[in-house]
């Protein structure tokens, strides 16, 4: 009987530390490019300085890319636009972004990150891939997040990032038969977050959130507010384990 007692305070003790201390806020960036539009970029990165997030991560395409012998002076020009606010800003590559082994190499360099990796803040996990020269996830971006995942199971939430959102077709046809929904829903992922459509969408499968964020300056593909054809950034507020995605227009655009 005495054992049983002497239980109880180690076992309170040990549910008090697995819960969440998750408290902070991140910007989440859409697409600059293509086809750039004048003050939009740097209006939208002046409203998230006002927010004063702990960080930003962007969904990719920040240069216009396409020529190895501009991109680097294309990145260093944009480099005053973030580095002014204090916070960390955590990149994805896009289309635009890499698009040789020359480009690949610069994408490094001038974002001080590798084109595909992992991170945490606080308790939450965030993994960042790359699919911009591909239409899909190749097989070791999958490999990589599979791995990834597995080395982080109790960290909450999970959020993947990459660039092109191939899921769209397969969710619109009411499917989670792709590898990458399966190892999602294996290894708990609570958003999957792309860019590139400059387009807003967000679709729910099997309880995981999957969001196309639009543009932050690349041009509007369409036309229309309620469609998602409107300029913004998103705005993600994390408390334990509970996460709100507030979506922050700019412009008065669409």
């Amino acid at each position: 009987m005495r054992r049983g007692l002497a239980l109880v305070p180690l076992l309170l003790l040990w549910g008090a530390g697995a819960q969440s201390k998750n408290d902070f806020r991140f910007a989440i960036v859409g697409d600059r490019t293509g086809s750039a539009q004048p003050g939009i970029y740097e209006r939208i990165w002046r409203e998230i300085g006002q927010e004063k997030p702990d960080f930003a991560i962007n969904v990719g395409d920040t240069i216009e890319g396409g020529s190895d012998e501009r991109a680097r002076s294309e990145w260093r020009e944009l480099r005053p636009i973030w580095s002014r606010y204090g916070f960390p800003f955590y990149f994805t590559p896009g289309n635009h972004d890499i698009w040789s082994a020359r480009s690949l190499e610069i994408y490094k360099t001038e974002t001080g990150r590798p084109n595909f990796y992992s991170f945490n803040y606080q308790d939450a996990h965030f993994t960042v891939l790359d699919n911009g020269r591909t239409l899909d996830l190749a097989d070791d971006q999958l490999a990589f997040l599979e791995k990834d995942l597995d080395a982080n199971r109790t960290r909450s939430p999970k959020f993947v990032f990459f660039h092109v959102p191939f899921w769209i077709p397969f969710l619109k046809l009411g499917s989670g038969e792709f590898p990458l929904h399966q190892l999602a829903r294996k290894y708990g992922v609570n958003y999957i977050v792309s860019g590139h459509g400059h387009q807003y969408l967000r679709m729910i499968r099997d309880g995981i959130s999957y969001l196309e964020v639009g543009s932050s300056g690349g041009k509007l593909k369409g036309e229309g507010a309620e469609q998602g054809w409107f300029y913004h950034h998103v705005l993600g507020t994390v408390k334990a384990t509970e996460v709100d995605l507030s979506v922050r227009r700019c412009c008065g655009a669409g």
